[in-house]
C-alpha cells in the first residue's frame, strides 16, 4: 500500500512525540517495515516554552519557530502535519498560514470523538496544563458540540507533574496528581475524562485504573493517531 507521508512537529516533549510514534506502530497491522507508515519528524525541543509564553507572560513566541517548522517539513515532502502537544495548538493559526498542507487538528479531532461519546453534549473533565483553560483552548471546538470544559480545582499539582514529566518522566507522584485530578473532576460531574497533555498521555493507563469504568476515558494522542492512519492511508482527508 501506498502511504501518504506524515510531517510531525515534535520535540514538546520528547517523550511525547516518541510515543506517539509507538502508538502508530501499534495502530498499523504491519507485515513488514514497508507496511508501516512513512513519518517526516522535526524533534525540535527548542521550541519556546508554550507554559512560559501563555501562563507566565515571559519567553519568546512560539507561533514563529512552529510555522519554520510547518514550511521545512512540507518542503521535505508532508502531505498533511500533525503536532502531538495540545498547548501547542494555540499557535496552529501560525502554522496554517506558513503552509498549504493541512494540519490534523487534535483540538478539533478530539472534540468531534468526545461528541460521538457524549451525543448529548455535557461536561468534559480536562486532565491538561493550565495553559488550556487560561486561553480556552478547546471553548469553541467544545461549544459546537455541546460539550462544556471542567478543569482540576488545584492545577498546582499537574503543573508540577507535567514538569516533572518532561525532565524525568512519569513517576509515582505524577500518577498520584493525574489520579487526584481525575476523581476531582468526577466529583465535579464531569461525564467523560479528556487526557489533553500528551506528558500525561504517558500515564493514561493510571487514570483508566482509577475511575469507574462508566466514566470513559479518552486520550488526544489516540485521536490524532486515529487521524494519522486515516490520512495516510488515504480513508480521510
Amino acid at each position: 500500500m501506498i502511504y501518504r507521508r506524515i510531517g510531525v512537529l515534535g520535540g514538546m516533549g520528547p517523550q511525547a512525540t516518541v510515543l506517539l510514534q509507538q502508538r502508530l506502530i501499534a495502530a498499523v497491522g504491519a507485515e513488514d517495515d514497508a507496511s508501516h507508515l512513512p513519518l517526516l519528524i522535526d524533534m525540535n525541543p527548542q521550541v519556546p516554552s508554550r507554559i512560559a509564553w501563555l501562563l507566565e507572560d515571559r519567553g519568546e513566541n512560539p507561533g514563529p519557530v512552529l510555522a519554520d517548522m510547518a514550511l521545512g517539513l512540507e518542503a521535505a515532502g508532508a502531505q498533511a502535519l500533525a503536532m502531538p502537544c495540545n498547548t501547542a495548538h494555540h499557535f496552529a493559526g501560525h502554522i496554517t498560514d506558513a503552509v498549504r498542507i493541512p494540519l490534523l487538528d487534535m483540538v478539533e479531532l478530539t472534540a468531534a470523538r468526545l461528541s460521538a461519546v457524549l451525543p448529548e453534549g455535557g461536561p468534559v473533565g480536562i486532565l491538561a496544563s493550565p495553559a488550556l483553560e487560561r486561553i480556552g483552548l478547546f471553548r469553541d471546538a467544545f461549544a459546537r458540540h455541546r460539550l462544556t470544559p471542567l478543569y482540576p480545582p488545584e492545577p498546582a499539582p499537574l503543573l508540577a507533574s507535567i514538569r516533572r514529566i518532561k525532565s524525568t518522566g512519569v513517576g509515582t507522584a505524577d500518577r498520584a496528581a493525574l489520579v487526584d485530578g481525575a476523581r476531582a473532576l468526577e466529583g465535579l460531574g464531569a461525564r467523560c475524562l479528556l487526557i489533553a497533555c500528551s506528558e500525561f498521555s504517558l500515564a493514561t493507563a493510571a487514570v483508566i485504573a482509577a475511575v469507574p469504568p462508566a466514566l470513559p476515558v479518552v486520550d488526544s494522542i489516540d485521536v490524532l493517531v486515529e487521524s494519522i492512519v486515516a490520512f495516510a492511508s488515504g480513508q480521510a482527508d
